[in-house]
């Protein structure tokens, strides 16, 4: 069985965790359950209220209490009654302000590996950055829940000056550590920074690139602050009758190669000849026997991988037809690879020019057409 993908979005208290839950869901795909676990202190859920009648699908929470401590232990009995009842394509665990995102995400990754039913995708901290002068000298929580992370969400920076934004930057800068960042446009990130890519999303093959195309873009990045981050969109064709698999070994120096602090998200279809095996060493064996050719969806992030077995194919992109040889006869054209790659501002040139030079996505054995395009 597929594992679920889970997603931790953290942050001090009131740096806007719901609003950016919110925001996620209508750029989501209509038939998409997206199920969410709250940690609350109290025992009114106000925002649980909030976030179950905007079509999240099921809601489960944890109150009185702190989800990386007290009630670590229930974790998985909320997750169970969640895959059980809404049987969701992901689910998102949004904890009280003071959580600890290093015990939770270990948490996940034990239950993970004890049940086969879910994987980490990723650790999200918002930062508000127009009260980060509240409490950057003395929360211990909020400076460790941004080493504990894979992306920061910098929040209501429009509300500050320029110099109280870099300063903002430079606390962060003094954990020494290569994050992922991006700014909120009010509370909204871009679905394909927040999230991976799992069967749901990649039922549609244009979806792997996650909306983006060169003529129509979900919105308008040439005045939006989200320009700050840039999309390579890359497919690889073979060519002829017989079933071609990407060459597995070059795909992983590839995704061992990428910094993240460059490299955000990558998100693919692929074609392989055996089973893959997750940057954790996990093999899904729900492939065909040894040898076939069977669809993988790859989603690394911020240094992690997972390769997940898909039954359908891949769709050819629109720009390759078949041809026709010099004997007349018709010539397939397959997609073996179907890839997006999120970057960091100015890293789309450089990677662009790495990927096409050669040696990191290609076709097992000769031959394969490779076409890398900038979408943003």
């Amino acid at each position: 069985m597929t594992p679920i993908p889970i997603t931790i979005i953290t942050g001090f208290l009131g740096s806007g965790k719901t609003t950016l839950i919110l925001n996620l869901i209508p750029q989501l795909p209509n038939t998409y359950r997206l199920a969410l676990l709250k940690n609350e202190f109290g025992d009114v859920a106000i925002d649980s209220q909030l976030a179950s009648s905007a079509a999240i699908t099921g809601v489960q929470e944890l109150l009185n209490g702190c989800i990386c401590c007290n009630l670590v232990g229930q974790l998985g009995d909320a997750l169970e009654t969640l895959r059980r009842d809404v049987a969701p394509d992901r689910i998102v665990i949004e904890t009280s302000g003071s959580a600890f995102p290093a015990t939770l995400a270990m948490e996940v990754n034990r239950l993970g590996r004890e049940t086969g039913q879910y994987v980490l995708d990723g650790v999200v901290v918002v930062i508000d950055v127009e009260n980060w002068k509240g409490y950057e000298d003395t929360s211990y929580t909020a400076k460790m829940q941004q080493k504990y992370t894979d992306l920061i969400v910098f929040n209501k920076w429009e509300l500050v000056d320029e110099r109280m934004y870099e300063d903002c930057l430079d606390r962060v800068g003094d954990l020494e550590l290569q994050i992922a960042n991006v700014k909120s446009d009010k509370g909204r990130v871009d679905q394909s920074l927040l999230l991976g890519l799992d069967s749901a999303l990649a039922k549609d093959g244009d979806s792997v690139h996650g909306g983006y195309s060169k003529d129509k873009q979900p919105h308008d990045h040439s005045t939006d602050h989200q320009n700050e981050v840039e999309v390579l969109s890359v497919n690889l064709v073979s060519e002829g009758d017989t079933p071609k698999s990407v060459n597995l070994d070059s795909l992983e120096t590839f995704l061992l190669s990428a910094p993240k602090d460059e490299v955000y998200r990558i998100k693919a279809i692929v074609s392989a000849s055996h089973p893959l095996a997750s940057s954790s060493g996990d093999v899904d064996e729900s492939a065909g026997p040894a040898g076939s050719i069977n669809t993988y969806i790859l989603n690394w992030a911020f240094g992690r991988w997972t390769f997940t077995h898909k039954t359908s194919t891949l769709p050819a992109p629109l720009n390759v037809a078949s041809s026709t040889t010099r004997s007349g006869l018709s010539t397939k054209h397959e997609t073996i690879l179907r890839m997006t790659i999120v970057l960091a501002r100015g890293e789309a040139t450089k990677w662009k020019g790495r990927i096409e030079k050669g040696g990191m996505i290609e076709q097992e054995g000769e031959g394969g057409f490779l076409m890398v395009d900038r979408v943003i």
